[in-house]
């Protein structure tokens, strides 16, 4: 890009009630440290929503934004979707519409966190490559059978861009900073950030080897976990785990107690149930069906162990799991006593 542009750059924060606050200022960050150091509007930026006015967002901080039908006639450059709890109650047509309208435009299009289900509910995602948090991979490969799903940081699929969220919404945004501004400045907006290290568009959400607090895993349980990952749908008995990867059952059991704090037949248990919930809150998929994707033959074994696990039951779980965070400190909450519910 030029020194001289008339005109900045203008990238559309388009935010839902309940929004990831942290994922979408990350994102904004270098666009605006880059202004600052270059002591011009290179880029310039709008909070909007469906209606305007204050919008909260998952950590209860609130942004004033405009509406859609306010941010004039032209064109935007770049596009956020930003979005987290119940993503599916902003399919509306209104949303989907300007999306659609801004793509056939020319206008490039993303989404941080769960702004990803929006896109492929607008259709933007057939065809394409695309990324959600981890948390919601097994839901957004349900309800976008077209899209190829990524547990990449961000994707890039031409002018759709889809990112996990978090630390990787600056990733992502000093990635548009440097084909905008070039390297030079994309580097020093890096450096006034303390973002190190840009990580880029093939780097996994969940890197092997060294912890983020800094000890490594053995490889022994390593290697167990991406075993017990790869089958949730059809569990592996613990002594197939144990002689596919030559140790005993014993020693499987202390590593797992040294350094997970649970024993292999919990920690398995565990992400089978963790893998249900984010079927159960973020697809309309039939009970019974989460059960077997989940890796349980019995819907009334599900339904007790999901209940021991989370606090209530599934079919509870599909209402109150779509409550936003500050209403209901989910996943540690205790819920009042209820009667169970096995959907």
């Amino acid at each position: 890009m030029s020194d001289e542009r008339d005109d900045p750059v203008h990238i559309v924060l388009l935010v839902t009630p309940h929004f990831n606050v942290s994922a979408t200022t990350s994102f904004v960050d270098p666009f605006r440290v880059a202004n600052y150091l270059t002591g011009t509007t290179t880029f310039s930026w709008d909070f909007v929503s469906e209606t305007g006015g204050l919008i909260p967002s998952s950590s209860g901080l609130s942004v004033q934004t405009k509406s859609l039908a306010d941010i004039g006639i032209g064109n935007p450059a770049l596009v956020v979707v930003s979005t987290s709890w119940t993503p599916e109650r902003h399919y509306t047509d209104v949303i989907v519409g300007t999306l659609k309208k801004w793509m056939r435009a020319g206008v490039t299009v993303g989404a941080l966190d769960t702004g990803a289900f929006v896109l492929a509910k607008s259709g933007l995602l057939s065809g394409k490559t695309a990324t959600v948090h981890y948390e919601h991979i097994d839901a957004l490969i349900e309800i976008a059978p077209k899209t190829t799903v990524s547990e990449n940081l961000f994707t890039l699929d031409e002018r759709v861009f889809t990112c996990c969220g978090g630390s990787a919404s600056t990733d992502i945004a000093l990635h548009f900073l440097r084909s905008y501004c070039g390297v030079s400045l994309a580097n020093a907006a890096s450096r006034y950030l303390f973002h190190h290290e840009v990580r880029g568009e093939g780097s996994t959400q969940n890197p092997k080897g060294t912890e983020p607090t800094g000890y490594a895993t053995p490889g022994t349980v390593r290697r167990a976990i991406d075993l017990m990952e790869a089958h949730l749908e059809e569990p592996l008995p613990i002594p197939v785990i144990c002689q596919r990867l030559g140790v005993s059952q014993r020693q499987l059991s202390r590593l797992f107690g040294q350094y997970v704090r649970r024993s292999p037949v919990e920690y398995y248990r565990d992400i089978r149930l963790d893998r249900a919930r984010g079927l159960v809150t973020q697809t309309e998929m039939k009970l019974s069906e989460v059960a077997a994707a989940s890796g349980f033959n019995s819907q009334v074994h599900f339904s007790r162990a999901y209940k021991q696990r989370f606090g209530l039951a599934p079919g509870a779980d599909r209402i109150e799991g779509r409550v936003p965070f500050e209403f209901r400190a989910w996943p540690m909450h205790s819920p009042k006593a209820r009667s169970d519910m096995d959907g």
